[in-house]
């Protein structure tokens, strides 16, 4: 049996064994949630509808402009201060992920492993991919890069959909169907493949420099698994991540052929960090909050008031760290002691992508489909 079909099938098993666990009857309840009296402005300030959102949604944020898109293949591309739609795209399949785009032209891919392209809602090109894809494609300088489950990263032309280069790395047989590390630092791409991150350079392929995050830790595949969770924090010349189940780390990025681990902290948790200059913030797999100061991840706080809420990603932004849960819920904390300032609701739903900021609108996105855009203080 090749090395391809053994990671696939690892894959299919590790899916599993997170269904029965999702699904036992000892699972703990969500922690009631605590009144809330205001302490902070905010408010909703539009909304728009999507199918349904059943896959690992990352929303794009260029020019003001938010590009999301739903189940059944539809992508929306909304103006942020107003929501009003500027275009609307179909890429002709149920999606596994996206989406990435550069302000114009958007990537999506589908569960038929097509990577598909568009320009302003019409579709450019597609491309067969040799893997699932549960990360969203970038869109950069020109290019449309793609990190399969499998590890692989691939380039493509975003004119004509061209195969640039593909890079493969040696890695552990047992991958993660979560998104993964795939951005931009200045002029070079970095991949997260297993907990090593890549600076790689984006015309060519090469590695320009690799530092691990984590080592592996246990003793069988799934115990070992630590592949890098995104989206990644950048931060300046700091990039941040969690490796799965293991730790959370930044990486300080000196130059194009020159990176350092600046910290790495033992931390469970199975959703990316977010954060800002001071601090790391991220939930562990039961969803206690910690927040860690971003120059040397000493402990700054923690908060277990939500556990338990199937908290998403977080999102920083003023005097807040914000976390979506599982009953459609926005909770903006003190992102200097953890204390809850201001809670707002969604649709019920489950908050599924990490929430994201274009100037003052902050956006959320739920699984059924609920685009919610809010403003606070």
């Amino acid at each position: 049996m090749r090395r391809q079909p053994v990671r696939i099938i690892a894959w299919l098993l590790a899916a599993a064994l997170a269904t029965l666990t999702g699904c036992a009857s000892d699972k703990p309840k969500p922690t009631p949630l605590e009144a809330v009296t205001a302490q902070i402005a905010g408010r909703q300030v539009w909304s728009a509808k999507l199918d349904s959102v059943r896959f690992p949604l990352g929303v794009a944020v260029r020019d003001g402009h938010f590009f999301v898109a739903g189940t059944d293949g539809t992508v929306v591309a909304l103006e942020a201060q107003s929501g009003r739609e500027l275009w609307r795209g179909q890429a002709g399949g149920r999606l596994s992920a996206g989406v990435g785009s550069d302000g114009r032209r958007a990537a999506v891919v589908t569960v038929d492993n097509q990577l598909v392209v568009m320009d302003q809602g019409t579709k450019l090109w597609s491309a067969q991919l040799a893997s699932r894809t549960t990360t969203a494609p970038l869109v950069a300088g020109e290019r449309v890069f793609v990190l399969g489950v499998d590890r692989v990263v691939h380039a493509f032309d975003a004119l004509d959909g061209r195969r640039l280069w593909t890079l493969q790395r040696p890695g552990e047989a047992l991958t993660l169907a979560q998104p993964g590390v795939l951005a931009a630092h200045k002029n070079t791409l970095v991949a997260g493949i297993g907990a090593v991150m890549l600076g790689i350079d984006p015309t060519t392929g090469s590695v320009r420099w690799e530092l691990a995050v984590t080592s592996p830790r246990g003793t069988n595949e799934v115990e070992r698994l630590n592949d890098l969770v995104g989206p990644v924090l950048r931060v300046g010349d700091q990039l941040c991540a969690r490796a799965f189940q293991t730790a959370v780390g930044c990486v300080t990025v000196a130059g194009p052929d020159r990176a350092s681990l600046r910290w790495s902290r033992t931390a469970g948790g199975q959703q990316a960090v977010g954060g800002d200059a001071d601090f790391v913030f991220g939930a562990d797999a039961t969803d206690r909050i910690s927040a860690w100061k971003a120059g040397g991840g000493e402990l700054a706080w923690t908060n277990e008031r939500l556990l338990y809420r199937a908290l998403s990603a977080p999102l920083s932004t003023g005097k807040t760290v914000t976390f979506g849960d599982s009953e459609g819920q926005v909770h903006f904390l003190d992102r200097e002691d953890g204390k809850t300032l201001l809670r707002l609701p969604t649709d019920g739903s489950p908050v599924v992508a990490q929430p994201v900021l274009s100037g003052t609108t902050m956006l959320v996105v739920t699984r059924n489909g609920g685009v919610f855009a809010f403003r606070p203080e």
